[in-house]
């Protein structure tokens, strides 16, 4: 599969069989997070895989999926076969663009970490499709729980967690009625 096609398959599922994905296939899209760009090689970006049932189910729970199916939403956290907590290590870049080579005020100007983080996000999202499997992201801003359950130390900030799994069919966002933009890639200047 080429990467135009990865994107454009790509999209967020909130809905999987629940069936289990073979060890090599989570230890490759997990993977795929440690090749995206990192800036100044600060390598701070870590991944928790977790594919025990039960611990998906707690942290389907921490995430608040009950309150997600009592608005009448199918369950999805707890229905994917790998979930994969997104971990941000800023101290990493502190340290990292302390160096000679490196301004400290960079990191006052833009966060990379953060960056780093969409890039690996994106990474495992387009390794998911890569392995014929499917994948939805739950922002670290509603899975306060989720550190406490997987030993995350409170230096590590929880981006959120990626449900990946064998997709169902799910119903279509009313999100992605929106028309798009036609006005986002502009060509010499604004």
């Amino acid at each position: 599969m080429n990467v135009g096609e990865a994107l454009r398959r790509r999209r967020m599922v909130r809905r999987f069989t629940g069936a289990p994905i073979g060890s090599e296939i989570t230890d490759r899209i997990a993977a795929a997070a440690t090749r995206a760009p990192t800036a100044g090689n600060a390598q701070g970006i870590t991944i928790v895989s977790v594919t025990k049932p039960e611990r998906i189910r707690q942290i389907a729970d921490a995430c608040g999926e009950r309150s997600y199916t009592e608005r009448g939403f199918d369950p999805w956290l707890s229905t994917a076969g790998q979930h994969l907590a997104l971990c941000t290590e800023p101290e990493r870049y502190r340290e990292r663009y302390a160096e000679p080579d490196k301004d400290p005020a960079a990191l006052d100007a833009i966060p990379w970490w953060w960056v780093d983080a969409g890039a690996a996000l994106m990474a495992v999202l387009l390794a998911a499709v890569e392995e014929g499997l499917a994948a939805g992201f739950h922002g670290g801003h509603g899975a306060a729980g989720v550190p406490a359950i997987l030993g995350i130390p409170n230096s590590v900030e929880l981006v959120g967690v990626v449900a990946v799994g064998h997709p169902l069919p799910d119903r279509r966002s009313t999100s992605l009625n929106r028309p798009r933009r036609d006005d986002a890639v502009r060509h010499e200047n604004w």
